[in-house]
């Protein structure tokens, strides 16, 4: 947009609203480099129009946008009093959220500014926060329960708020070790034909939670927390038979254990323990007919007390813009065809087209 010098006054049935930048702020800070900000304001609001004169913002509309517009510039302002800086992604998440609360889409009273603005963990230069309201009801499940389940599509930060909550946790000396674990299967893979020793073949699996520990400690202390157990990355086969006190577990890719595996895992709970479960039902990897453990388990453990169930969808991905229309646009082909992933189940009996085993379990 460009600025004007005047905003045009309401027709009939229209309202307006205008809005004062205090001085401390600059106009580039609310507006963004090169308007970048106000255009994405201008976009998700096609009926209202939008004027800036100086560091006065009016908009002229109908009134319920025009009321939704002045409460995205109140969420920016409250942002930005933390000193943290306002992007475009965060200004299309602050107006989903007002957008869904106004719809009654949204059961919570947290508001944007109060979702953006938590902070989990502070590492290397950077803050990990999270990015929407289910995420920040994930974070929060996290602090009140004593095991929760993180189920939505990839993406979505399960794994890397329940790590950061897990570095936090130790740094804070709640627990004294953290332990990341995970199911040996790989889609379309199995470890037998992967080379080296059997550490050196899980290494390779286990190697995106060992990303995520590098960007929230410091890397050279990651080898000496491991050597001393502070840290602990191993396979959920390593996990039988012990049990797990004062530590922070989380288990990643969870919806590729089978039912023995989770119950197993979930027994492991010891004293001042916390564990929180990590996966996505529509990318289960197991051989034909074994049922996933983390399907099973919704329907076991729902309703038990200090248990909680944290759902995330496509809406809270929060990886490049595309990957949530991606899964979006699996979700739709997959519920028009029958289909899962876009591909129809192979037959239980006999071998599936390139493959030893079947794509997905029940």
């Amino acid at each position: 947009m460009t600025q004007t010098p005047a905003a045009s006054s309401p027709a009939q049935g229209q309202a307006k609203a205008q809005f004062t930048v205090p001085a401390q702020h600059p106009m580039v800070t609310v507006l963004g480099s090169g308007d970048s900000l106000l255009r994405v304001i201008e976009k998700a609001f096609p009926g209202a129009d939008i004027h800036v004169r100086g560091n006065e913002i009016s908009a002229v509309g109908a009134p319920a946008d025009v009321a939704l517009v002045q409460r995205v510039f109140d969420e920016m302002m409250l942002v930005l009093r933390t000193g943290q800086p306002l992007t475009e992604d965060a200004v299309e998440r602050s107006i989903a959220m007002l957008k869904a609360s106004e719809n009654g889409e949204s059961d919570g009273h947290e508001t944007p500014a109060e979702v953006l603005t938590q902070n989990i963990l502070s590492s290397r230069g950077r803050t990990i926060r999270p990015k929407t309201l289910n995420q920040k009801r994930y974070v929060d499940a996290i602090d009140k329960h004593t095991v929760v389940f993180g189920i939505g599509p990839a993406g979505t930060g399960k794994t890397y708020l329940a790590m950061a909550k897990a570095v936090q946790a130790l740094q804070s000396k709640q627990v004294n070790r953290i332990i990341l674990t995970r199911p040996a299967v790989e889609a379309g893979e199995r470890l037998g034909f992967l080379p080296g020793t059997l550490y050196e073949k899980i290494d390779p699996y286990l190697r995106p939670l060992y990303d995520a520990l590098h960007d929230m400690l410091d890397p050279d202390s990651i080898p000496r927390l491991m050597a001393a157990g502070t840290i602990e990355v191993a396979p959920l086969a390593y996990m039988r038979g012990r049990t797990l006190n004062d530590a922070f577990i989380i288990l990643d890719e969870a919806q590729n254990t089978s039912p023995e595996q989770m119950k197993m895992f979930l027994t492991r709970l010891g004293f001042d323990s916390k564990i929180v479960i990590t996966g996505d039902v529509t990318q289960v990897d197991l051989p034909n007919g074994t049922k996933s453990g983390l399907r099973q388990v919704q329907e076991i453990l729902e309703g038990v007390e200090d248990v909680h169930f944290s759902r995330l969808s496509s809406h809270d991905v929060v990886r490049h813009k595309l990957v949530g229309r991606i899964v979006d646009a699996y979700e739709k082909y997959d519920s028009r065809h029958g289909t899962e992933n876009g591909t129809h189940k192979p037959a239980v009996h006999g071998r599936a087209a390139g493959h030893g085993h079947g794509h997905k379990g029940k």
